[in-house]
């Protein structure tokens, strides 16, 4: 099962990219990071909850696969917001802003409609995609304004901890753990 990993051709691709093969002196099975191209691998997602998955996927992927990765601070998370939010006065946007969750959008609503969201333009971004590549550079790419958050190695393992128990063949600890969260789950529409 373990070196289906190797077959798979997006496995191959990002290892292709980031100049990694497999294979070392101890490990014939091992990722061989001599020839690591980047110093700064960024896991840009969308801003939503099928986002966060593929970003606590490819967490999961790079702690099992390449650890020296994350444990030399290389793996980024980049931060793209959820929504553009601004007022239109005359036809015209004013006060254009963006924000990464629920509460900034409410705080923006009450610092510039007085909670009378009516006022508001609101774009929610479902993705990346959405957003044109202006949009895209000043909130996500831009490095004098992105925001990353490093992936030190407990975040990597407890992506690795959650994915292994929602994926695996165990379902008592599934169970209590989707009847402990699913109160408190942020279901995105």
């Amino acid at each position: 099962m373990d070196h289906k990993v190797y077959e798979s051709e997006s496995v191959v691709t990002i290892f292709r990219a980031l100049g990694v093969t497999i294979g070392t002196d101890e490990d014939p099975k091992e990722a061989n990071l001599s020839r690591l191209r980047y110093h700064r691998i960024i896991i840009m997602t969308d801003a939503d909850v099928d986002g966060k998955h593929i970003a606590t996927l490819l967490m999961t992927f790079f702690f099992r696969r390449m650890r020296p990765i994350i444990e030399n601070g290389y793996l980024y998370i980049a931060s793209p917001p959820l929504y553009s939010m601004s007022i239109m006065r005359g036809g015209k946007a004013t006060n254009q802003e963006y924000c990464w969750n629920d509460m900034q959008k409410q705080q923006y609503i009450d610092k510039y409609a007085s909670g009378d969201e009516s006022k508001v333009h609101v774009q929610r971004y479902k993705g990346l995609g959405e957003m044109n590549s202006t949009q895209l550079w000043e909130t996500t790419m831009d490095p004098e304004n992105r925001m990353l958050k490093r992936v030190n190695i407990s975040d990597a393992a407890e992506a690795d901890r959650v994915f292994s128990m929602l994926m695996g063949e165990d379902v008592e600890p599934r169970r209590k753990f989707i009847e402990e969260n699913a109160a408190t789950a942020n279901i995105d529409t």
